[in-house]
C-alpha cells in the first residue's frame, strides 16, 4: 500500500538516504562535493562488482538523472506492492523493453521521493546490465562466475537492495545455465535481497513458467493491458494504409514535424507539404483539396505523392481520409559534403582472372552499368566525363532553375567523377572508382546547394516511371531506369531524419527503387560531432535510415594506400537511426537501426572541379565574358587543388560522407559489370561481407567496415546467376568454393567481415555467402523473417550477443560492438543492443534516455542532430579532418 508523508518528513527522508547512498548511513564534516566523491568510492568499495555490472538507479534519481513518468503508475505500485509481500519474487511481463525499465525507474523515484511503505524507505535500486557482465567473458563459466559474485554481494546487504533484472530467463529456468539458475534460486528462496525480474511473455512462458523448480517462486505482473501497452498501440496502427511501396505506414497520419509548422502558422497559414495517398488520383482527395483551395504543384504517381500547396487547417480533414496515408513537409535537402588504390579497385583493374567469362569485357571498370547522380548537376564539358567520348547519357533539372550543362554549385561534378570519373590527367590518380560506368545526371539541389523533398521525389518517380509518362510501358516506351540501364541511384545529400522509414516520403521512394531491383546508395551524414568536438550517435540523415538504402559514413585514409592508419572520420555521422512514429496515445517508436552499413575514404579526396557557367556568346564565355568558378571555390579558395587553371580539368578538395558515398557506387557498379544477375539485396550483403573492420571503431560508427573492391568483386563472381524469389533458402549459392575471406591492399593483409548488418542485428557465419537465404530476393529486407529469442548466446568461448542461430550456421545477435579489427560481432562489448533497441541507450559515449551523458558522447532524440547541424555538416564537407590527405 503506498503511504504518503508530510513535506518536512519527506525532505528528512531523501536526506538521509542522499547520505546512505553516498556514504551507507556514515556522516563526515566534509563539504558536499568532498562527501560525494569519497562516499562513491566507499560504494565502489562495499560493492566492487555491483558497481561494475549494474547501475544504480537510485543514485541517478537522485542526481535527477531519469526521466520522471507519469504512463506507468499503477503498474509500478503493483510491483511495489509485491514487493511488500515476502511470499514470491515479482517479474514484469511485457513485450517493450523500454516499458520494463520505465517500471524499474518509476521504483526508484517513488523510494526516492517518499512515496514507498516504510519497509522499502531506505533501500537502494540497482538495475543489472547484461551487456556489463557478457563484455569480455570469454566462456559461459567466466559469465556465470560474474553473475555469482554480484549474488555473492548482494547477500551481504541486509536487504537493502532490489535488483532489476531484465531479460530473467537469462539467469533461471529452463535457459539460463544450471549453475547461474541455481544460485538465483537459492538467493531467492533464502530471501537474500529482493528481486524484480523483467521478461517478454513468450519467455517467461516458454523459460520460466515451464520450469517446475523456479515458477513457483515468482508472481507475473502483465503491463501489456488493452489500457496501457505499446503493443496494443502498435497493433492499432497497423493499419493496412494502402500504398504502391512494399512497406507499411505506422502511427499517426500527420508527421511531428508538420504538427510544429501547423501550430507556428495558424490555421488559416499556408503550408507545403508531401502528401501519400493510396491513389493520386483519388477523387475524395482532390475534392477536399479543392475545397480547401488548395494547389497541387505535382504528383508523382509511381511513388503514390503529391505535393501540395494548403491552409493549415485543410491537413486535418486530408488526415481523416481513408486514401491520405501520410502527411510531412516538404523540408530542405542538404549536400553533405590515391582512392582506387586503398579501396583495391586497382587489384580489380589488374586481375585478369575476373575478367575471364565475360564476355565483350576488356576492362572491369564498370562497363554497361548506368549510375544515376542526384545533386547539384553536371559540369558536361569537364574532362572527367568527356575524356574517350561523354559517358552522361542523360540530363534533367528538377529544380526550376532549367540548367542541365553546368554545376554552378559545385559538388555534383565531384561526386560523380569519383565514381565514374576518365583519367584525363596524372595518370589514374584521380580516376572514378568506375570509369567506365554511364552516369545519368539528375540535378535536384540547385545553385546553392539545396533543394526540396518535392524535387528528390520527382527525379526518384521519374526513374521508375515510363520513358514517355503519358503511354503505357512498352518495349517502344520502357521505364527510364531500363532505357538507361539505371542499376544505381548514388544520393550524396540528404535531409534530418524525423520521420520513420516507413512513413516518411523519400525513405519510401528509396524502397520503391530498391523493391524494382535499383541499388540505393546514400549518405549517412556529416553530424558526428556537436560544435565542441563531443561525438555525437544518432545523427544518420535520411534515406540513409532507410534499411534497403546502403548507408555509406566516411573514412580518413591519411592520403596513405594502406589501410593500418585508417580510422572513421570525426565528423562522419553514427548511428542508431532516431527516426519515429508516434502511436494515437502520443507514445513515440524510435525506429533504432544499425546504421551506417559501412564506410569508404571521404576525407579531402580530389576530384572534378566544375566551373559555375559562363556567359557570352552560346555561353562559351567569349566576346567579353568569362568562365566563373563554382559556389564553393568562390567562397572556400583553399578547395581549389591548384592542379591546373584549365576549366575543364580543375580539381578540387572536398570531404564528408558525401564524398565517401559515390566510391561505393563506383564498387558496386564494378560488381554489377561482373554480375548483372545481383539483387540489390546481394549487393548490399557481399560489400558488408567483404569490408575491412577497423579496430578500435564500434558498429554504430563503421557498419561492418571499409569497403573492399578486390573481395567484393572476387565474391560477387561467384554468385549464381540463376538464383530468383522461387530460389529455396539453403540452396548453394556460389559457382565454386567459398572464397579466402583475406585481402592484400598496399602489402597488407586484412580479413573479411564476414558478417552483414539486418536492421536491429547483426549476422556473421559462411553460410550468408554460401546458400541462398530468402532475404536476398527482390522486394524483402536483410532481416526479413527473423525472429531473435531473448538472451545471450555464449559460444565456442566467445560472446556473440544477444542472438540465436537462424539457418545453417547463421548466427545473429544485437549487441553493439567495438571491433578488434578481424571479423563482425568480434572485440569489446560496447552497448547491449537489447537495451539498445527500445530507445534506452547504455554504453561508452551513448546516453540513457536521450539526454544524460555517461561517456564520451551524446545521442540526440527525435531525429535532431543539433541546433547549427547545417553549419557544422557544411564545415566537415569544406574543412574535413585537419590530417595528412590525398596529395595533389
Amino acid at each position: 500500500m503506498k503511504k504518503r508523508n508530510a513535506p518536512a518528513i519527506t525532505w528528512i527522508t531523501t536526506f538521509a538516504l542522499l547520505l546512505s547512498v553516498c556514504a551507507g548511513l556514515t556522516f563526515s564534516q566534509r563539504t558536499a562535493a568532498q562527501s560525494e566523491k569519497a562516499n562513491a568510492e566507499r560504494t565502489d568499495v562495499r560493492y566492487p562488482n555491483l558497481s561494475k555490472y549494474a547501475t544504480d538507479l537510485t543514485l541517478l534519481a537522485l542526481q535527477g538523472k531519469l526521466p520522471r513518468t507519469n504512463e506507468r503508475d499503477a503498474d509500478i505500485d503493483r510491483v511495489i506492492a509485491s514487493l511488500t509481500r515476502t511470499e514470491k519474487t515479482p517479474v514484469v511481463v511485457g513485450e517493450s523493453d523500454l516499458d520494463r525499465n520505465i517500471i524499474a525507474r518509476g521504483v526508484a523515484l517513488k523510494i526516492v521521493s517518499g512515496n514507498a511503505p516504510d519497509e522499502l524507505r531506505m533501500a537502494r535500486v540497482f538495475s543489472l546490465r547484461i551487456d556489463k557482465l557478457a563484455e569480455g567473458a570469454g566462456t559461459e563459466g567466466e559469465f556465470s562466475h560474474r553473475v555469482q559474485a554480484v549474488l555473492a554481494e548482494l547477500a551481504q546487504s541486509a536487504n537493502h537492495i532490489i535488483l532489476f533484472v531484465d531479460q530473467l530467463q537469462n539467469y533461471v529456468g529452463t535457459r539460463a545455465s544450471a549453475s547461474i539458475s541455481a544460485a538465483v534460486r537459492e538467493a531467492i528462496e533464502k530471501n537474500h535481497f529482493s528481486i524484480v525480474g523483467g521478461a517478454s511473455t513468450d519467455a517467461f512462458a516458454s523459460y520460466i513458467a515451464k520450469d517446475g523448480e523456479v515458477a513457483n517462486l515468482f508472481e507475473p505482473l502483465s503491463i501489456d493491458s488493452a489500457d496501457n501497452s505499446n503493443s496494443s498501440a502498435i497493433a492499432e496502427a497497423k493499419d493496412k494504409r494502402r500504398s504502391p511501396i512494399n512497406e507499411e505506414f505506422e502511427g499517426e497520419k500527420i508527421s511531428s514535424d508538420l504538427q510544429q509548422i501547423i501550430d507556428s502558422v495558424g490555421p488559416n497559414g499556408r503550408v507545403t507539404a508531401i502528401l501519400q495517398v493510396d491513389d493520386v488520383n483519388n477523387p475524395a482527395v482532390f475534392a477536399l483539396l479543392k475545397r480547401y483551395g488548395a494547389n497541387v504543384d505535382a504528383r508523382m504517381s509511381q511513388l503514390g505523392a503529391i505535393k501540395v500547396e494548403l491552409p493549415a487547417k485543410a491537413i486535418a480533414a486530408l488526415a481523416k481520409i481513408d486514401g491520405a496515408n501520410y502527411i510531412s513537409p516538404d523540408v530542405k535537402l542538404e549536400s553533405f559534403g590515391h582512392v582506387t588504390m586503398t579501396t583495391g579497385t586497382t587489384q580489380v583493374r589488374n586481375a585478369p582472372g575476373l575478367i575471364a567469362g565475360l564476355l565483350g569485357a576488356s576492362a572491369i571498370d564498370g562497363t554497361g552499368v548506368g549510375i544515376a547522380i542526384l545533386d547539384s548537376g553536371l559540369d558536361t564539358a569537364h574532362e572527367a566525363f568527356t575524356t574517350s567520348g561523354t559517358r552522361i547519357t542523360f540530363s534533367k533539372d528538377f529544380t526550376g532553375e532549367n540548367n542541365t550543362t553546368d554545376d554552378p554549385y559545385g559538388h555534383g561534378s565531384h561526386v560523380a567523377s569519383s565514381a565514374a570519373a576518365k583519367s584525363y590527367s596524372n595518370s589514374d590518380r584521380y580516376e572514378g572508382v568506375a570509369p567506365g560506368a554511364t552516369v545519368i545526371n539528375l540535378r535536384v539541389l540547385n545553385s546553392q546547394g539545396t533543394g526540396t523533398t518535392s524535387a528528390l521525389l520527382a527525379a526518384m518517380n521519374w526513374i521508375i516511371s515510363p520513358a514517355d509518362p503519358t503511354k503505357a510501358v512498352s518495349s517502344t516506351n520502357p521505364l527510364n531506369r531500363v532505357k538507361y540501364n539505371i542499376r544505381i541511384v548514388n544520393m550524396s545529400l540528404g535531409a534530418p531524419a524525423i520521420n520513420s522509414y516507413k512513413n516518411d516520403p523519400i525513405c519510401r521512394a528509396a524502397r520503391a527503387l530498391v523493391d524494382a531491383g535499383v541499388v540505393v546508395v546514400a549518405a549517412a551524414g556529416n553530424n558526428g560531432k556537436d560544435a565542441n568536438g563531443r561525438k555525437i550517435y544518432g545523427g544518420i540523415h535520411a534515406p540513409g535510415n532507410e534499411p534497403s538504402v546502403i548507408t555509406v559514413g566516411a573514412a580518413n585514409t591519411f592520403g596513405t594506400d594502406g589501410r593500418k592508419d585508417d580510422g572513421v572520420a570525426t565528423y562522419s555521422s553514427r548511428g542508431p537511426t532516431r527516426s519515429h512514429w508516434t502511436d494515437s496515445k502520443g507514445l513515440i517508436h524510435y525506429d533504432n537501426l544499425l546504421k551506417p552499413d559501412l564506410i569508404a575514404p571521404g576525407n579531402k579526396l580530389i576530384y572534378a572541379e566544375s566551373d559555375g557557367g559562363s556567359s557570352g556568346l552560346l555561353g562559351t564565355g567569349l566576346l567579353g565574358s568569362t568562365v566563373t568558378l563554382n559556389y564553393l571555390v568562390t567562397k572556400y579558395p583553399n578547395l581549389d587543388s591548384g592542379v591546373t587553371n584549365n576549366d575543364n580539368k580543375r580539381l578540387m578538395y572536398l570531404s564528408g560522407s558525401s564524398m565517401a558515398t559515390p566510391i561505393v557506387s563506383g564498387v558496386a557498379a564494378l560488381m554489377l559489370q561482373i554480375n548483372p544477375k545481383l539483387t540489390p539485396n546481394l549487393v548490399k550483403m557481399i560489400l558488408m561481407y567483404t569490408s575491412q573492420p577497423l579496430a578500435g571503431w564500434n558498429m554504430l560508427e563503421q557498419g561492418t567496415g571499409e569497403v573492399n573492391a578486390e573481395g567484393a568483386t572476387r565474391l560477387a563472381k561467384l554468385v549464381r546467376t540463376d538464383l530468383t524469389s522461387s530460389t529455396p533458402k539453403g540452396t548453394a549459392m556460389l559457382t565454386g568454393a567459398a572464397p579466402d575471406p583475406h585481402t592484400t591492399i598496399a602489402g597488407q593483409t586484412f580479413t573479411w567481415a564476414q558478417g552483414i548488418i539486418m536492421k536491429h542485428w547483426f549476422a556473421t557465419g559462411s553460410s550468408l555467402e554460401t546458400k541462398y537465404q530468402s532475404y536476398y530476393s527482390l522486394g524483402a529486407l536483410l532481416g526479413d523473417g527473423i525472429t531473435l529469442s531473448n538472451g545471450i548466446l555464449l559460444s565456442d568461448g566467445v560472446v556473440v550477443g544477444d542472438g540465436v542461430v537462424v539457418g545453417d550456421g547463421v548466427v545473429v545477435g544485437d549487441t553493439i560492438f567495438k571491433s578488434a579489427g578481424v571479423v563482425v560481432g568480434d572485440g569489446t562489448v560496447f552497448c547491449s543492443g537489447s537495451l539498445f533497441a527500445d530507445g534506452v541507450v547504455v554504453g561508452d559515449g551513448v546516453v540513457v534516455g536521450d539526454g544524460v551523458v555517461v561517456g564520451d558522447g551524446v545521442v540526440v532524440g527525435d531525429g535532431v542532430v543539433v541546433g547549427d547541424n547545417t553549419v557544422l555538416a557544411m564545415s566537415a564537407m569544406v574543412n574535413g579532418d585537419n590530417t595528412t590527405c590525398m596529395l595533389p
